[in-house]
Order: structure tokens, then C-alpha cells, then sequence
């Protein structure tokens, strides 16, 4: 059966780029006799995000910036799989930097869209991650049929086609464009042994055992909107190591804060490592949306409408922040305190093996709250549960609230300067802003 599905899936995508003119060309008449997104339960897309999160964990290769990307492609997979089903808004075709062409469903025929959606999202993680175990392969193949067989009850032969069919195509179109976005390979060149470290004063230096910087090219990389290639990072504080200057008395303020962390200030900065072996920080903050929109029970096209959103805006966010920390390649906290101050200072935290700024954490959760807030307020309350079992739950008043939290937590750890923080949070909010502003709606 999954060889059939592959090479289904492969004919369907031969037809659609060898066919530049035709009906999927236009945008056909909407008629749009296929019962709503609506109609479906978020819960669909919700399991589909945790089989992608556990693959995320589980895949070696999958260090944050690479787990920005899978969750990016698979929530415009997921978007664009259901939006000819949600009234009044846009595909991203010709929105997003570079996708020109994408396969459109005859809107005059009925789909089933939770089908197409759950095919679609096979279909993508299948190729996204390629070198995950068989253990992990045969959980995707487990859930697709777990959802096959649930959304094909009521529905024909013909809409089981036809859904099944667009779904594997829509998927596989968005696997062509996202080759091309220069980030395809990293899960195989995290470290890359050809890279040579410049030299400089003030900069960064290996802190442990992995000499070579994560993904330096990364920031590189096609963002999936076109205004976020334009820089909007704050220059950093200019480096000194003398005494009377302002980086100085920011670098004093890591070592200040490292000696004085209360209990709250050391859990909060533990939640939030998200280091090796977990979910990633891009991850950590997709599962407190999942678990957001599964409380409200969202339908499938709220939660397909916000998961694409967040999903741009992380990928964008990481590449905006690694542009950064290649551009300034700036020296870790702890390299300067040693030097300067301590030679025997040892941060909360294990230093991560690239450069300070700016820091990630801080601007994947300047985007999570920019997104977040636009659809469910400034004032939205929530729990963050993601290492339930592990850690006990936090809560929050507000997603702002849960922002700083994360930003934050990187200097309670030692491993990034407040500014660097600060600033990293504000791109962050800058390049979600850039997603808020495409049309979703028509």
C-alpha cells in the first residue's frame, strides 16, 4: 500500500509540472459545493504537529534552526491544503518569496479536507525527514491510516480520489519549492568540516568540545516572506574590554545575575534550555499553540490559520537571528567573564556552540507573541505544559508575559547578554509583523 501511495504520489507531481497550461493555471469559478475547514476537528492537525514534534526530538540532525524549517513547510502544507475550504481567504501562492506555482482543487468538486490535509501532511514529513528511524516511519505510516480510514467514512470513492490525489500533489509541490530555500541539507551539515573561523577581537570562540559554529550560512537562506530578507536587527553594543564602557557593564550584569539567581530565575531558565534532545525552542513554543487551540477546541481551519503563521514566522525568525550572529559573530558571555573578570565563572547553562547575537530563544518568542496576540488577544491566558512529567507546568497571564519569560530565561542561564535578548525579541516581533502582513484574507 505505501509503495502504491509513493508512486501515486509521484505520477501526480510528474503531471502537475508537466502541464504549464490548463485548468490549474486559473483560478476556477468558486462554487465550493466541499463541506467547510470548519466542519473538521483542529484535532487532526494537532496530531499530525505531535508526531512532527516527537520526529523533531527524536532525528538527529533537527538542531533549532532545521526544526524552524520542517515546521514551517508542514503548517503551509497544512494551510494551503484546506484554504480553498475557508471562506473568503487567499492561498499564498505568489505571496511567499518564490512560490509561483502551486496545484489548485476545482472548487467546482467536492473534497474532503481533513483527507487532503492529513495526506498532505504524510505526504511532506515523509520527505522533510527522510533519515528519521523506521520506528519513527512506521508511526507516520500508523497515523495516516488512522486518519484515512476515519475520514473516508461518508465519503465516495470519487472524493476519497480526488482528495487524496490533491493532497499528495499540493504536498509534493511545497517539497520542490522548499529545496530550493538553500536550508534543504542542513540536517546533514550542521557542522560543516570545510568552515574556517575568522578572527577578530571580540570574537566568538568554541566554549566546548564542538569547535565548528551551527549552520553558519544559515542565515542565507530564502525567507518564506520577501520582506524579511531586509535586516531589521539592532547593531550591537560595541565590544570593549574596558572597564568604563557600557558592554563591559552589560557583560558585568551576566556575572551579577549568575550570582544571585533565585529558585524562580534557575527554573525558568532550565524550562527553557530546550537543548538537545527535546523539541527545540521553535518546537517549545508550537506545542503551547497546540495546546492552546486543543483546549478551545479550534476547528481545523483556525487552527490551520494559525499554525501557518506561526509556522512563517519561526522559520523567518531563525534565519533573521542567524544572519545576525554571523554578521557580528559576537563572543559568548562566558568567554568575556573569564577574561575579564573570573576565569573559574560557569554559566547556568552549557553554552550552545555558535555565536551571541543575537539570541534565538529570545527572537522565536518575540514572534510567537506577535502572532499570538493577533489572534487571540493581549490578554489571553494560558498554562505552557510542554515538559509535563519533567518540569511543572508554568502559566501565564498574557502572552507577552510568557515572551519575556523565554527571552529572559537566556540571561538567568548565562549564555546571552541582555541586549542581546532584548533586541533579538524586537526582531522577532518585527518579522512576524512582516507575516501578519500578508492577505490572507481576500
Amino acid at each position: 500500500m505505501k509503495a502504491k501511495f509513493v508512486l501515486f504520489t509521484m505520477l501526480a507531481f510528474i503531471s502537475f509540472v508537466s502541464c504549464k497550461k490548463g485548468a490549474e493555471d486559473v483560478d476556477p469559478v468558486i462554487v465550493n459545493p466541499s463541506p467547510l475547514a470548519s466542519t473538521f476537528d483542529g484535532d487532526l492537525a494537532s496530531d499530525w504537529l505531535k508526531i512532527h514534534l516527537d520526529l523533531i526530538k527524536t532525528t538527529p540532525g533537527f538542531t533549532p534552526p532545521v526544526a524552524s524549517r520542517s515546521l514551517g513547510y508542514a503548517s503551509l502544507a497544512l494551510y494551503e491544503s484546506v484554504v480553498a475550504g475557508i471562506p473568503g481567504h487567499n492561498s499564498l501562492k505568489g505571496q511567499l518569496n518564490g512560490l509561483v506555482m502551486l496545484p489548485i482543487a476545482d472548487t467546482t468538486k467536492i473534497y474532503n479536507w481533513g483527507l487532503v490535509a492529513s495526506v498532505a501532511q504524510y505526504t511532506l514529513l515523509t520527505q522533510l525527514f527522510l533519515t528519521t528511524s523506521d520506528k519513527n516511519k512506521s508511526k507516520l505510516d500508523s497515523v495516516r491510516s488512522v486518519y484515512e480510514t476515519k475520514l473516508k467514512i461518508g465519503s465516495t470513492d470519487e472524493v476519497i480520489d480526488r482528495s487524496v490525489r490533491y493532497g499528495a500533489l499540493l504536498a509534493t509541490a511545497i517539497h520542490e519549492y522548499s529545496k530550493t530555500d538553500g536550508g534543504a541539507n542542513g540536517h546533514l551539515t550542521n557542522f560543516p568540516q570545510n568552515y574556517v573561523l575568522p578572527s577578530g577581537i571580540g570574537y566568538w570562540r568554541p566554549t566546548g568540545t564542538q569547535l565548528i559554529p551551527l549552520l553558519p550560512s544559515w542565515g542565507q537562506n530564502r525567507t518564506l516572506v520577501k520582506a524579511n530578507t531586509e535586516d531589521k536587527l539592532k547593531i550591537p553594543i560595541p565590544f570593549s574590554f574596558e572597564k568604563n564602557t557600557t558592554f563591559f557593564a552589560e557583560a558585568k550584569k551576566v556575572y551579577d545575575v549568575s550570582k544571585n539567581l533565585s529558585a524562580e530565575e534557575k527554573a525558568i531558565a532550565n524550562f527553557f534550555a530546550d537543548g538537545t534532545g527535546t523539541i527545540t525552542p521553535p518546537g517549545h513554543h508550537f506545542n503551547v499553540a497546540r495546546d492552546i487551540f486543543l483546549k478551545k477546541k479550534a476547528k481545523l481551519d483556525e487552527t490551520a490559520l494559525a499554525y501557518v503563521k506561526l509556522g512563517l514566522a519561526l522559520n523567518d525568525a531563525f534565519i533573521g537571528c542567524w544572519r545576525g550572529k554571523y554578521k557580528y559573530y559576537l563572543m559568548r558571555p562566558s568567554t568575556y567573564i573569564k577574561q575579564t573578570m573570573d576565569k573559574n565563572w560557569v554559566p547556568l547553562l552549557a553554552n550552545p556552540p555558535f555565536p551571541d547575537y543575537a539570541s534565538g530563544h529570545s527572537t522565536a518568542a518575540g514572534a510567537l507573541v506577535t502572532i499570538m496576540e493577533s489572534i487571540l488577544g493581549k490578554t489571553y491566558a494560558f498554562e505552557d505544559n510542554t515538559y509535563e512529567g519533567i518540569f511543572p507546568k508554568r502559566k501565564y497571564e498574557n502572552f507577552e508575559k510568557y515572551g519575556n519569560e523565554t527571552s529572559m530565561s537566556r540571561l538567568y542561564g548565562g549564555i546571552h547578554y541582555e541586549f542581546s535578548c532584548t533586541n533579538g525579541y524586537d526582531n522577532g516581533k518585527a518579522i512576524a509583523q512582516n507575516i501578519l502582513n500578508l492577505k490572507f484574507k481576500k
